[in-house]
């Protein structure tokens, strides 16, 4: 099942259009598998649960730092909590992460995307 979530944005950002099924699209363009997330790039993540996450799982995203604010962990079908390590990580490189489940994640990118926020998301694929 994809749900469709698509707002108006500025051309060459990427978008989710839907999820689920393993997968994510953007517009024609369609994702397998788990992915990190920038306003004007997709990335493979080979991340298939939210359990054992560390710093080094966010490599990527820490190499864009200077262009990130927010980090929103979509964690699958369910959210679970985040440890204060990887928080401080995250944080000592200016990024505040907020995890939920990856449908909420995927709503919420759009919307700060819309809102031309500094985000990028980490999103576990259901």
């Amino acid at each position: 099942m994809s749900i469709d979530i698509t707002p108006t944005i500025l051309p060459g950002r990427k978008l989710i259009t839907s999820y689920g099924d393993g997968l994510f699209r953007f517009g024609e363009e369609t994702i397998q598998g788990s992915i990190f997330l920038f306003p004007t790039q997709v990335q493979s993540w080979p991340c298939q649960n939210a359990e054992n996450l560390s710093a080094e799982s966010f490599a990527p995203v820490i190499a864009q730092a200077d262009e990130v604010d927010i980090l929103l962990l979509g964690m699958g079908p369910r959210m679970l909590p985040v440890s204060t390590a990887l928080r401080m990580a995250l944080k000592s490189h200016g990024i505040v992460i907020e995890p939920m489940d990856t449908g909420a994640a995927c709503r919420t990118y759009n919307v700060l995307l819309a809102e031309e926020r500094r985000v990028a998301a980490a999103l576990i694929a259901v």
